[in-house]
Formats: C-alpha cells, structure tokens, sequence
C-alpha cells in the first residue's frame, strides 16, 4: 500500500521568515497565486510551520523562531536572499494582480538579452521576488554579444 508522504517536494526549496507568517501566508496567496499546502500550529494557535506551492516548487513559510532568521522588516529592510519564480505564462498580468494586491513593484516587467522577461516585487515584510517567464531561447554567443561578457555554461 503506498504512503501518501506530505513531504513530497521539489529537489530544491526555500525558507522565508516573517514577523507575521499567518499574514504573510494569506498575502503571499493573494497577491502571488501560492497555495498552502501545509499548516502546523501549536495548542495555542501560533504558526509552527507552513509549506506554500507554486507549480512543481515549494517555499516554507515560517517565524522568526531563533536568532539566526529575520525577516527583511527585522533587518533594515535587507535582504539575504531572493526568491525567483519562472511563469510559464501572463507575466505582465501576474505582475498587474500582484501591484492590485498591494506588492511594491521594483522593477516593471522588461525583456532582458538571454530572453526572459521579469518583474520584481517587495512583499510588505521587505522579500524581494522576482518572477521570469522565457520569451525567446538565445544562444550562448549571442547572449555574449549582446552583454558584453563571457558567459560558461548556458542553460544546458
């Protein structure tokens, strides 16, 4: 008999941490379509754990539990990390709800030269995410020619 395992994630995840992470559960659902996928509270309601899926990926949503997490709104609004997140379409509409639900919108939607357009948004405890959708495969030496760089490994 199979074990339905409520662990079963993507290879590769991340944490996020909030001050408010039932907040940021609700917020991150409306205003970027993840949807809980798991919620653990203590006896007396408090959050414990919380997973969200988007697709095939999986963030965790948690507190400030120990001295080594903050959130951005804890650090000066300073991130250590950012979170990105490939659309396979409707970038500029996800970018549109996301603004409508009240995310800053750091940088507008914009085609780049390796052939992604993207948008980054800050969430109202200070995380950047930056969302990208391919419009165009470019080839290596193009990608070169266009930035200047040289560039090892491509999408391979």
């Amino acid at each position: 008999m199979p074990i339905d395992d409520p662990f079963k994630h993507a290879v590769l995840g991340s944490g996020v941490f909030y001050r408010n992470p039932r907040a940021a559960l609700a917020w991150l659902q409306a205003a970027f379509g993840f949807e809980p996928s798991m919620v653990v509270s203590d006896t007396d309601g408090r959050l414990v754990h919380a997973e969200m899926r988007f697709g095939d990926g999986y963030i965790i949503v948690d507190s400030e539990w120990a001295e080594h997490v903050a959130s951005p709104a804890s650090l000066s609004g300073k991130n250590t990390q950012s979170v990105y997140i490939r659309l396979r379409e409707n970038l500029d509409a996800h970018c549109e709800h996301a603004r409508a639900a009240g995310a800053e919108i750091l940088e507008e939607p914009a085609d780049h030269f390796y052939g992604e357009r993207q948008y980054r948004a800050r969430d109202p405890e200070g995380h950047v995410w930056t969302f990208t959708q391919t419009v165009r495969v470019v080839p290596k030496e193009e990608a070169e020619r266009l930035s200047g760089l040289r560039i090892e490994g491509w999408h391979r």
